[in-house]
């Protein structure tokens, strides 16, 4: 039977499928709109699932700040390319109005919400693996101040809480966080798995020195304390005068910091690199 342009302009705009796609569900429907809806949903989320084991390492993080809470979440593309895609961006933003209505601390919140079926469409459309990946979420109340960084890519940002002080402070330590990733508020406050593992490095660098116990132990000693002196946020030299610290900058408006987290895309996934022939060579396959 014959399908009508209408008809295919139709299903793509209740779908974001691609205009070929949509034109053959419909000539396999026979013309019918709602089958062929059903049948693109059912084939994106085939494709979705067969894809979901490629290595999604790129993206965009998109953010919210509300009365009640501040959000960051990362979305993963397979490329950049995929990143900028008019498709995908429209996805962000159905995503950024979700987490603006509904207050997300966990990732496997969106697998029964329409936001998982929008995410199958658009791995159907785009042809790359797209995933939700990680979010993070602070609570905030009317006493906080919370300042929210994103990069001009969108591939890093920070949030950072803070009692006292002004929004400008807040945005300010936002932007230092999102920098210098500090992993905790204060060396008192460092994970102590990490401080140990930190800690047997430089034992064993010491004892390849050959030098005297007790100069060992001060070598240690010195890289420990260093090492928890760049880590710890309140200790770091702020990134706008690098003359102070955290804790002298907020030390001057009588501030605390309450909580701070940062986000950058891709970070923590191993990506496998390819030479040209390589990648030539698995095409011809």
């Amino acid at each position: 039977m014959e399908i009508k342009a209408s008809q295919v302009k139709e299903l793509r705009d209740m779908t974001g499928v691609a205009m070929m796609d949509c034109k053959k569900a419909l000539v396999d429907c026979e013309g019918d709109i709602e089958k062929a809806l059903d049948l693109l949903r059912s084939n994106s989320a085939l494709k979705a699932e067969k894809k979901s084991s490629r290595v999604a390492a790129d993206g965009i993080l998109v953010s919210i700040k509300t009365n009640d809470y501040a959000t960051i979440l990362e979305i993963n593309s397979e490329t950049d390319f995929a990143a900028k895609d008019s498709n995908f961006l429209d996805f962000a933003e159905k995503v950024k109005q979700y987490i603006s209505n509904n207050k997300i601390t966990e990732i496997s919140s969106f697998n029964e919400s329409e936001i998982e079926e929008a995410r199958k469409s658009l791995v159907q459309t785009i042809g790359e693996n797209i995933q939700l990946r990680r979010v993070s979420t602070i609570d905030v109340d009317s006493n906080m101040k919370v300042g929210l960084y994103i990069h001009s890519d969108s591939k890093l940002g920070s949030i950072v809480a803070i009692e006292g002080g002004s929004d400008e402070m807040a945005k300010d330590i936002a932007m230092h966080v999102a920098a210098f990733n500090p992993i905790c508020l204060s060396a008192d406050k460092i994970d102590k798995e990490v401080l140990d593992r930190e800690k047997a490095i430089y034992e064993n660098q010491a004892q390849e020195s050959g030098k005297p116990k007790e100069i060992m132990e001060k070598m240690v000693e010195g890289k420990v304390k260093r090492f928890l002196g760049e880590v710890s946020l309140l200790s770091q030299g702020f990134v706008k005068d690098p003359e102070i610290t955290i804790q002298d900058y907020i030390g001057s408006e009588n501030a605390n910091i309450i909580s701070f987290t940062r986000l950058r895309v891709g970070e923590g996934i191993e990506v496998e690199t390819k030479d040209f022939a390589d990648e030539v060579a698995e095409q011809l396959k």
